[in-house]
């Protein structure tokens, strides 16, 4: 997919507030600190479409981004992100929640975990209660530039060990780097390849 356009929409407090939902969306998710932003941006070939922060849990709202004018991309608030109040976090995990679980042309979750680490609870505990709500989702490790090679790699497969306990059939993974841009096309491949089959079968979204 060649990005020709890509433009900040709307920032957003409630899943009601989101823009009309008649185009297909792929929303990014991830804990505090996993390099969310920069992917987007490495995805869009902008340096600042998706604000970057060294503040873990700086995104606070649903945003939106048109991307040729075709489909929506969504970046969503961290979770699990400790230095916030309690009260903030249940904010952040009700405002995911209903966006995820009420907003009908999300398509797919990408969601996005360190590849630096072995598997999280937060993150598992995530990814099952995704699966349970039968939402389809993409993992996306990211950062494996940081890694020497066949870490990535090793980690990934360490991901694929723990979801085959409760899993029969595992999502697809991607290993991703923003700083090289690696996994960027590969991501993009996979909505471009989406949106060809929604358009083939001709679905429509209305909120």
């Amino acid at each position: 997919m060649i990005i020709k356009t890509a433009e900040f929409l709307k920032s957003s407090q409630r899943w009601q507030d989101c823009p009309e939902g008649n185009l297909p969306e792929y929303a990014f998710i991830g804990r505090s600190n996993v390099g969310k932003s920069s992917l987007i941006n490495a995805m869009m070939n902008r340096k600042d479409l998706a604000k970057t922060s060294q503040t873990p849990g700086k995104t606070q709202l649903i945003n939106h981004f048109l991307v040729n004018e075709e489909w929506y991309l969504t970046d969503l608030p961290g979770y699990g992100y400790a230095k916030v109040s309690k009260v903030q976090r249940k904010e952040f995990e009700k405002l995911i929640t209903n966006y995820i679980l009420n907003r009908k042309n999300l398509v797919n979750l990408f969601i996005l975990v360190d590849s630096r680490h072995e598997p999280q609870k937060i993150d598992l505990e995530f990814m099952e209660w995704c699966g349970e709500s039968a939402i389809p989702f993409t993992i996306v490790l990211t950062k494996t530039d940081k890694l020497k090679p066949g870490a990535a790699q090793r980690n990934l497969q360490a991901y694929q060990t723990k979801l085959l306990e409760y899993w029969e059939d595992l999502p697809q993974m991607i290993l991703t780097s923003a700083e090289k841009k690696t996994g960027c096309a590969q991501i993009l491949d996979i909505i471009s390849e989406t949106n060809a089959m929604l358009k083939k079968s001709n679905v429509q979204f209305n909120e």
